[in-house]
């Protein structure tokens, strides 16, 4: 499998577009803009303490007061105020931990009240970016993510990823990271720790150790609220979470970051340096490797997939709801229930895309198409399963119901991707789906009927759209010729409304 890191700088921000094997399966957005981000630590004072919701208001800069629950205090609270006081009134200066005392940890079914106050100041660490009218949301349980492992300061504990299932795997690791910890700090060793070196570990360790160090030097001087430890660029960060050997390119159109990013993957991976490339090309960069016409067709309401099937996304107030359609495919298989099995195994290889791509978070419930066979809701629930292994973000998905649902719970750590996706309509006011949108549907129709018939096809459409399908070399009506090896005519039809289009044999009988 080929993965490649697409970024774009414009003036407005940039764009990260993760691809594999050509398809888009991420895209993220930095604005200049951007004051918070998951990850950022900041020095802030907290407004006031609320103990019927047992939490607290917090300033950390924002328009709107980050949100503190007690649970997310974490049980080392009073060793980091401690800390922090310590530092900021330059009491103590040494930042490693190691002559620290340490104070006992709170309880687990506290009050807030008890343990901090109005007015105070403390460190907390970004853990959901702000979402609509919603402040950020914090936690003072502080971490610091590296390639390998996760610094926790103020802990003591090893532990492991989940997705590593060696028992045998597990025991090495916690073993070197024993023998190379610091006094003071937790450790969680992340998936792609799996088989590396202690002499990589130690070196991952270190560099985080520094970071917590270099943040603890600004606090004599920092006054509250302030950002006092950002976290890296987006494009590093991705490549810090999934970077592996499957990598082919990283490619950007900005100077600066090309540098950024080529001293990065110097760090982690010398041996893939090469892959680094700046784009120089005057066609613009997300043209050129397909990303807008994948970003146009894939953030619709209805989005289509092979043979003229179909999801229909629709958003409330409450939750997400997604629709499974097997639209006009053809049928191959020997039985209703193995057609609807096999429209709904496409679709929850795309369902799991699409949660990724738009950063879908909260409940989202998908209406799968109606199957009676337990052996084959299993079959459904097991490949959804597998295919949103890939999805970073934390989920929880549940067995089909009864009546054919399928409930999945993916955590919302930031504002959702949306991008419009619809353009002014040539035949009255309002706007309608870009014309690659329209296409896209045909050409999810036209794989099934090519199948079908032997006869020559002819595809009636809009005037405008048939321009767009005629335009370029290759035009997408030569792109067709290549791949189903057959002249698809195309006849503009100034009645037709500008979605309408109809395919029609050489009788001039239409084709259904």
């Amino acid at each position: 499998m080929k993965t490649e890191l697409i970024v774009r700088s414009s003036s407005s921000g940039i764009d990260f577009a993760l691809l594999k094997n050509g398809r888009l399966i991420e895209l993220h957005k930095e604005s200049n803009d951007n004051k918070f981000n998951v990850g950022d630590i900041f020095l802030a004072k907290i407004k006031k303490t609320l103990s019927g919701l047992n939490a607290a208001f917090v300033n950390v800069g924002s328009e709107k007061d980050a949100f503190l629950h007690y649970h997310d205090l974490g049980p080392q609270l009073l060793s980091l105020s401690k800390y922090t006081k310590l530092i900021s009134t330059g009491k103590l200066k040494e930042f490693t931990l190691k002559n620290f005392h340490f104070e006992k940890d709170i309880h687990k079914n506290g009050t807030i009240d008890q343990v901090i106050k109005s007015g105070q100041n403390l460190l907390v660490q970004v853990v959901k970016e702000p979402i609509s009218t919603k402040g950020p949301r914090i936690s003072s349980e502080l971490s610091i993510a590296g390639r390998y492992l996760v610094l926790i300061p103020f802990s003591d504990r090893i532990s492991v990823s989940q997705k590593i299932s060696s028992r045998k795997e597990k025991e090495r690791l916690k073993r070197l990271v024993k023998s190379i910890k610091p006094k003071g700090f937790g450790v969680i060793l992340r998936t792609v720790a799996e088989g590396i070196k202690v002499a990589d570990l130690d070196k991952d360790l270190q560099n985080s150790i520094k970071i917590f160090v270099n943040m603890s030097r600004q606090l004599p001087k920092a006054q509250a609220p302030v950002k006092v430890l950002s976290e890296m660029n987006r494009a590093s960060s991705i490549l810090r979470d999934v970077f592996n050997d499957s990598f082919s390119g990283i490619i950007t159109n900005d100077k600066a970051l090309y540098t950024e990013l080529k001293e990065y993957v110097q760090r982690i991976a010398p041996k893939k340096v090469s892959i680094v490339k700046l784009y120089t090309s005057k066609i613009p960069i997300f043209e050129k490797y397909s990303i807008e016409r994948q970003i146009k067709t894939a953030f619709g309401r209805t989005v289509s997939m092979p043979k003229g099937a179909y999801l229909v996304i629709e958003h409330t107030e409450a939750l997400h709801v997604i629709d499974v359609n097997s639209g006009n495919r053809s049928n191959k298989a020997n039985s209703q229930a193995d057609t609807a099995l096999e429209v709904n195994l496409i679709a929850a290889s795309e369902i799991a895309r699409q949660l990724q791509l738009r950063d879908m978070g909260g409940i989202i419930v998908v209406d799968f198409i109606d199957m009676h066979s337990a052996d084959h809701r299993h079959k459904l629930y097991d490949h959804l399963k597998n295919e949103m292994k890939s999805n970073r973000t934390k989920h929880k998905i549940l067995p089909p119901s009864k009546f054919g649902l399928v409930q999945i719970t993916r955590q919302r750590v930031r504002p959702e991707m949306v991008i419009k996706t619809k353009e002014e309509n040539p035949n009255k006011n309002g706007e309608v789906e870009a014309p690659i949108i329209l296409v896209e549907k045909i050409e999810n129709q036209l794989e099934s009927i090519v199948e079908k018939t032997k006869k020559s096809i002819v595809l009636h459409v809009h005037p405008f759209v048939a321009s767009y399908i005629k335009q370029g070399l290759p035009s997408i009506q030569n792109k067709w010729f290549l791949k189903y090896r057959k002249w698809i005519k195309v006849i503009p039809r100034d009645a037709y409304q500008y979605l309408e289009y109809h395919f029609f044999d050489s009788n001039d009988k239409k084709i259904r």
